[in-house]
């Protein structure tokens, strides 16, 4: 059994052909497509150019950038950690607070 294709009438052609609102949206989709994948293209060659040139004065610089990478993660570490003492210091004195003013705080039991 071999396959072939029914005729169509004109009506029928006519019928299952695509509207122009229908390709009118099909032409703006492919055009914002082409452009995004145009402007991803010069991002990825900006960004390989960008650290092609970048490589030499990071290499140049990395005796004081690592360095001072390693302080600055120190610092923030140190900062969060006071900062957390100080949140569970202000837990702390609230809970014996309500304990000491008979409100019973949870875990008073």
């Amino acid at each position: 059994m071999s396959y072939r294709p029914r005729s169509m009438s004109t009506q029928e052609f006519y019928d299952r052909a695509p509207t122009s609102y229908l390709m009118v949206k099909f032409l703006t989709a492919a055009a914002i497509g082409a452009s995004l994948l145009f402007l991803a293209g010069l991002t990825i060659t900006g960004t390989v150019i960008a650290l092609i040139l970048a490589t030499p004065v990071l290499v140049l610089f990395s005796p004081i950038l690592v360095p001072a990478r390693i302080l600055t993660f120190l610092a923030a570490t140190r900062f969060l950690f006071s900062g957390g003492c100080g949140v569970i210091v202000i837990t702390l004195l609230s809970w014996v607070y309500g304990y000491v003013t008979g409100k019973h705080p949870p875990g008073a039991d």
